[in-house]
C-alpha cells in the first residue's frame, strides 16, 4: 500500500456531523472533489481555516462560494515570527523572507482584521502559541499576535480557534488575562484530561483530531473521557494527522466516520448519538 494513496471512504454515518478544522487548500483534488466525497459519508459540513493572509484570503473566497464551507482566518503561530524576525530558510509556503518587523506584523494583522468583518468568516484562527517549532526569541511575536486576534475575534463576534502546541500553561494564562471570546475551540486538542477539566470550567470547546486514534495517545482518550459531550468537537486538520489505520496516508474530511467511531467507542456512547452532538455543538461553536 502507498503512503501517498487515499485511504478508502469509509462507511457513511447514519446522522450528518462537521469537520471543524480542516485545509481544503493543501489537499489534493478540487474543493468541490473533496466536498462530494465527504458528503458521500454524511459530513456535510467543513470549516476551512487559513493560516497566514494568503490563506486566510482563499479560505474567506472559497467559503463564499460554497454553502458547506464555513471559513476561519488567522496567521498561525508560526507565520507571525516569519513576519516579523523572517524566514531565511523558507520552509513555509511562501519561500524565504526577510524580517518585516512590527509594521508587517501590524499590516497583515489588519488584513485578518478585515477579513474576520465578512459574514462567511465564522471564526478567527487558528491563533495561539507554538514553542515546538518556535525558538526563545519568536514568543513575543506569537504572545502579540495571539493577543490581536482574541481582540479581533472579540470585537466581530467570532469563534476563535487556538492552535496550542507545547504551550498548554501560556495558552490558559493569556485566554483568562485578555478575556477569551464567548466561544473559543482548542483546534486538535492536544492537553491532558486535567486541562479539559479546566477548558471545561471555562467553557471551550474541545476539537479532536486523528491522533486521537493513535497508540500512543492514551492522554487524550482520557482527556476526551472526560470532557463535556456539550463541548466536543470532531476534526481533520487535513491533510495532517490521519487516524488509524491509515496514518501516514493523506487526510481528507471524509475520514471524520473513522475518527468519530474511534471516539464514540472511547465515550461508550453510540455513534449516531455522538455525531448528532458534534454537529450541534460545531453550529453553536461557530454560529452557522
Amino acid at each position: 500500500m502507498s503512503r501517498t494513496e487515499a485511504p478508502p471512504l469509509p462507511e457513511p454515518l447514519a446522522v450528518p456531523v462537521a469537520d471543524s478544522h480542516t485545509h481544503l487548500d493543501m489537499q489534493d483534488g478540487t474543493v468541490e472533489e473533496g466536498l462530494a466525497r465527504a458528503a458521500a459519508v454524511n459530513v456535510t459540513t467543513v470549516v476551512q481555516v487559513g493560516c497566514d493572509v494568503k490563506g486566510s484570503r482563499w479560505a474567506a473566497e472559497t467559503a463564499a462560494a460554497h454553502p458547506a464551507v464555513h471559513a476561519a482566518v488567522a496567521l498561525h503561530p508560526n507565520e507571525a515570527p516569519r513576519i516579523v524576525l523572517g524566514d531565511p530558510d523558507g520552509w513555509s509556503r511562501q519561500g524565504a523572507r526577510e524580517a518585516g518587523g512590527k509594521a508587517a506584523l501590524d499590516e497583515a494583522l489588519a488584513e485578518i482584521d478585515a477579513l474576520a468583518a465578512l459574514d462567511h468568516v465564522r471564526g478567527v484562527g487558528e491563533t495561539g502559541l507554538d514553542y515546538f517549532r518556535t525558538g526563545p526569541e519568536g514568543i513575543a511575536p506569537q504572545e502579540e499576535s495571539f493577543r490581536a486576534h482574541i481582540e479581533i475575534a472579540k470585537r466581530h463576534g467570532k469563534a476563535l480557534v487556538i492552535h496550542d502546541r507545547e504551550a498548554h500553561a501560556d495558552v490558559l494564562r493569556i485566554l483568562a488575562d485578555a478575556g477569551a471570546p464567548e466561544r473559543t475551540v482548542f483546534h486538535c486538542y492536544s492537553g491532558d484530561a486535567e486541562m479539559a477539566r479546566e477548558c471545561a470550567a471555562a467553557g471551550y470547546f474541545m476539537s479532536f483530531a486523528g491522533n486521537v486514534t493513535f497508540k500512543n495517545a492514551q492522554p487524550l482518550r482520557d482527556a476526551l473521557a472526560v470532557a463535556p459531550l456539550g463541548l466536543v468537537l470532531v476534526e481533520t486538520d487535513a491533510p495532517f494527522l490521519t487516524p488509524a489505520p491509515y496514518r501516514g496516508r493523506p487526510n481528507a474530511p471524509y475520514l471524520i466516520p473513522v475518527t468519530l467511531r474511534a471516539m464514540a467507542q472511547v465515550r461508550g456512547i453510540g455513534e449516531e448519538e455522538l455525531a448528532a452532538a458534534v454537529y450541534d455543538n460545531t453550529a453553536r461553536a461557530f454560529d452557522f
